[in-house]
């Protein structure tokens, strides 16, 4: 499998996210690779350049985390790191790029870990820019080995089933359990109908690859909530959403993706739309 890159900055929050991101590399037979980032130092700062410094103190905390976790890797999965400069959302993305990696996986909160329901800018960062997929855990999931269940979401745009054959892949890897969860925020049986139409053909697709699929529904005025609390009752490992369906006016990040995100105490699967997509 193509490699899981993890952005890492040495916060308790990032390192949850490595211990997530092994777990999942087991399975998925994928090496890591670990990206740090040093902030770009303007020539005009006042402030002395210990861009060496950091980066020689990133070095040996790196040496260290690959001491301590190279034994929890499956044989033959390799882990490093990458050291770069610049803006950390872009080199992260570039990096994704460059090794053409399968993910990144990435805290949800940024290295404070101050506010308990806001992602961090930085991660909100990486999951609005980049290309790949991005996972944001939270530091207080409990690490599970498998994903036993994962919770799709359906929505009303056609853009909604663009998420549909990267799920394929994680629950054929994982043996999963796929819960199409259709939702709608209005009573009107016009536009539910849109929404079940997309999630018949979301449901034909799962069919057609021989994944287990448990059909739900609600209905609320606060997805956000309905979703959560419907993954909180069936145990789900795992939300997949995709970033920028619900408000097209926002080109970086729905507003129904990021109180998801903000609030979800289980990781959260985010998949960008593509301008050319045909689900086959």
């Amino acid at each position: 499998m193509q490699p899981i890159i993890v952005a890492v900055d040495f916060s308790n929050t990032s390192i949850h996210a490595l211990e997530y991101a092994i777990s999942m590399a087991n399975s998925m037979a994928s090496d890591i690779h670990m990206v740090w980032v040093d902030k770009v130092i303007s020539t005009e700062s006042v402030y002395p350049d210990s861009s060496n410094e950091s980066r020689n103190e990133a070095k040996k905390r790196f040496d260290e985390l690959i001491a301590v976790y190279k034994k929890n890797l499956a044989k033959g999965i390799s882990l490093d790191y990458k050291l770069k400069k610049g803006r950390i959302y872009r080199e992260v993305d570039n990096m994704a790029r460059l090794v053409e990696a399968e993910m990144i996986v990435t805290g949800a909160h940024g290295i404070s870990g101050y506010e308990e329901y806001w992602i961090g800018s930085n991660a909100y960062k990486i999951v609005s820019c980049a290309i790949n997929p991005v996972i944001t855990v939270r530091h207080d999931f409990a690490i599970r080995k498998t994903i036993e269940r994962i919770i799709v979401p359906i929505a009303s745009t056609p853009d909604t089933l663009q998420k549909i054959p990267f799920i394929v892949k994680l629950a054929t890897l994982f043996h999963s359990e796929v819960h199409l969860l259709t939702t709608h925020n209005s009573h009107l049986k016009s536009i539910q109908r849109i929404t079940e139409k997309i999630a018949q053909t979301a449901l034909e697709y799962f069919q057609k690859h021989k994944v287990s699929v448990i059909e739900d529904c609600i209905v609320l005025n606060d997805l956000t909530k309905g979703v959560l609390s419907y993954a909180a009752r069936v145990d789900a490992d795992l939300i997949a959403i995709m970033t920028e369906q619900e408000t097209p006016v926002n080109i970086l990040l729905g507003a129904q993706a990021q109180q998801l995100i903000n609030q979800s105490p289980i990781p959260v699967l985010s998949i960008h739309p593509q301008e050319k997509f045909s689900l086959i």
